[in-house]
Parts: C-alpha cells; sequence; structure tokens
C-alpha cells in the first residue's frame, strides 16, 4: 500500500476495464494546494471509502468528477471519457438536509426528477416513465409513502428519494456525498444496504466520503484516505492502523477497537460524526 497506488486488476467477479480512473491529479483552493499526484482507478462493483478532515478536498475531488471543478493537473475518465456536466453514467447522492415542511412536491415527484429532468425544456411524461419511477420507489423502500408530500417526510425518508433519484440512469458510477449525515442507525443501515445492493446487482462503483467508516467498514473494498496536502490508498486493514495515519498527519493518531466499530483518537478534526461540509469548494 501507497499514496497513488493501483488497485487490484479487478474487483472479485468483475471486468477489468474502469469506471473512473484518475491519472497525476492535483487540486488547488485559491493559492493551497489540496493535493497532488493522485492515480486512482476504481474497477466495476469495486467500494471505495474516501476518509479524512474537514477542508482535505474529500467534496472537491467528488466536484471535479461531475465536471464541477477543474483539476490543477492531471485527469479523470469515467466509463473511457472525459468528465463532464450532467454526465448518465454518474448518480450523484448528497448529504441529507431537510426540505421545508410546505414543500408541495410527492416524493415521486422527486424520483421522477432523475427520470425525466435531464432532458431539455420541460419534461414530458413518456410511456413507461410511471411504471420506472414506481420500480424506482420500490427499489429504495419507498413505495408506501410515494404519494405524500416530501416536506412531511422523515429525514430517511427523504434520503431513499435522493438514492432513489440518483439511480434513475442505472449508472456506473455512484458519488456518495457524506449521505448518512443526520441520520440515525437504523437509517444509517437501510440506505447503505441499498447503495451496496446496486453495486452488486448492477456492477456500479461506489466512491464514499464519510466521516465515519463504521456503518460501511464491512462494504468496503479501499480507503482513499486525505489529509494535510497527503493521501494513502489500501485495503481497510492497510490503511486503518496507528502507524499509516500517525505518519499521514505528521502527528501521534491511534486506531482503537471498541468491538466492531473503529475509533480513530488523535487526528485533527477526525471526529467520528461530522455534519456540516467538510468543504463548499
Amino acid at each position: 500500500m501507497r499514496a497513488g497506488s493501483e488497485p487490484p486488476l479487478s474487483a472479485p467477479g468483475v471486468s477489468a476495464a474502469p469506471v473512473l480512473k484518475i491519472t497525476g491529479a492535483a487540486l488547488s483552493r485559491g493559492d493551497r494546494e489540496l493535493w497532488s499526484g493522485l492515480d486512482l482507478a476504481v474497477e466495476p462493483g469495486e467500494f471505495i471509502a474516501v476518509l479524512g478532515p474537514s477542508g482535505s478536498g474529500k467534496t472537491t475531488l467528488m466536484r471535479a468528477i461531475l465536471g464541477l471543478q477543474p483539476l490543477s493537473a492531471g485527469s479523470i475518465r469515467v466509463a473511457g471519457d472525459p468528465v463532464r456536466r450532467g454526465n448518465p453514467r454518474i448518480g450523484y447522492i448528497p448529504q441529507q438536509r431537510p426540505l421545508p415542511p410546505d414543500t408541495s412536491m410527492r416524493a415521486r415527484d422527486v424520483v421522477g426528477l432523475g427520470v425525466s429532468g435531464t432532458r431539455f425544456g420541460l419534461p414530458i411524461p413518456r410511456r413507461g416513465d410511471r411504471a420506472r419511477v414506481d420500480a424506482l420507489l420500490e427499489g429504495v423502500g419507498a413505495s408506501h409513502f410515494a404519494d405524500r408530500p416530501v416536506g412531511l417526510l422523515s429525514g430517511g425518508e427523504q434520503q431513499r428519494l435522493r438514492v432513489g433519484q440518483a439511480l434513475a440512469d442505472a449508472p456506473a458510477l455512484l458519488l456518495c456525498d457524506e449521505p448518512l449525515s443526520n441520520l440515525d442507525l437504523a437509517n444509517q443501515l437501510g440506505i447503505t444496504e441499498i447503495i451496496d445492493r446496486q453495486r452488486k446487482d448492477q456492477g456500479a462503483a461506489v466512491l464514499f466520503v464519510t466521516h465515519d467508516i463504521n456503518p460501511i467498514l464491512g462494504r468496503v473494498d479501499r480507503i482513499l484516505y486525505i489529509a494535510g496536502g497527503r493521501f494513502v490508498l489500501g485495503t481497510p486493514d492497510e490503511v486503518l492502523q496507528s502507524r499509516v495515519l500517525t505518519d499521514l498527519y505528521g502527528t501521534p493518531v491511534f486506531v482503537l477497537r471498541a468491538g466492531d466499530r473503529l475509533v480513530v483518537v488523535g487526528a485533527p478534526d477526525a471526529t467520528p460524526h461530522h455534519d456540516h461540509d467538510e468543504d463548499d469548494a
């Protein structure tokens, strides 16, 4: 395991052609370099967790993959093509933020935006759209509240709708930017299961930004850990070690086990839960 190391040839049982390939990438915010020299190839069906303190550039990396943030150096390709805005091969799941109670849209309307909302002009219903929306609602466990006003739903129910919207185009790559924040444990497990089922059933690759590795730890193939303008990339057992994180941060950091949970102690701004965006660039 080393900074910028390449992954195994393929995740078990899947093709070796990478869904996401990042080569020699560097990102800056203003005159501050967030990180540089990032090489990452993500295979179909692979689950990559992205960890690090606030301001380390995790969300900015997501924006670069979405074509919203130019790199300072290097390149990014998704399914063999250069990044671009509105790429239907990418599904994006943001951090959960409550919608206002007076939001008039129904739950099915939110998911429907993923089915028809990317077309030019006003969305015109096509034959099969309703069936597709119904299937997505069922897939994320939202059928029983499909016709309720979205503003009256719980945070976990609203987040299921965001996941359904992200899956509308059967994406090859799922970008998950703190999708479990502000959710209780039951909803964290439910959302994680939906995402994991998509990668297992459809072969979607997953890039999952989080401050708490524990809800997804058993599903993660590799971890990209960014801190202090540096990064390490490897399996959970390779990265989540006191020695590795101490070297990365340049200060004593300890990885402790408490039952089946991992706790990182001593890392600046590396608390298990973090409720606001780590970088808004």
